[in-house]
Order: C-alpha cells, then structure tokens, then sequence
C-alpha cells in the first residue's frame, strides 16, 4: 500500500521551496519561518522509519516553524526600543 501524500519527503521539500521563492517575492520574514519549517519536516521525513501520523507530523511542523520564526526574529530583529530612520531617498 502506497503512503499518503503528506509523509512523501520530497512534497515538504518542495513545499519548502516554494515557501522560499513566495518569502522572496513577498519578503517580510512570515514565510521563511514556514519554508525552514517544512524544509526541516521533509528531512525528518526522509529519515527511514519515522511514519508519523497527520496531526503529529502537522504538530511537528509548527513546532519548527515556530522555533525557526523565533530565532530568525531575534537574529534579525532591531534591538528593543528602536525604529528604523532613513535620512535620505535612494534616488537622491
């Protein structure tokens, strides 16, 4: 019997991808924390002998987009209390 659509590694992978090329196009860092989170679930995937079910694979997959939205904010984040100034246009 064929496993279902939603433990393919390569899917999430894809997935990932397309989450990459969407982060690019709209970037604002909220889908590169999806796009490394599938990304990593792919890969766990891909691990042979981990068949998890679709809510536990769903709960894993928001568990590491969440972690990876987290550190991606503190990385890259302005330090607290501060905003972004800018003195003069690019077209000057």
């Amino acid at each position: 019997m064929a496993d279902p659509f939603w433990l393919t590694w390569w899917l999430w992978l894809a997935g990932a991808l397309a989450l990459g090329i969407l982060e690019i196009v709209l970037p604002g860092f909220i889908f590169l924390g999806f796009a490394i989170g599938a990304g990593l679930t792919g890969i766990l995937l891909a691990i042979p002998g981990i068949v998890p079910s679709l809510p536990i694979l769903l709960m894993i997959f928001a568990t590491l987009s969440l972690i990876a939205w987290l550190i991606l904010r503190r990385v890259f984040a302005l330090p607290h209390g501060q905003v972004k100034k800018f003195r003069h246009d690019i077209n000057d």
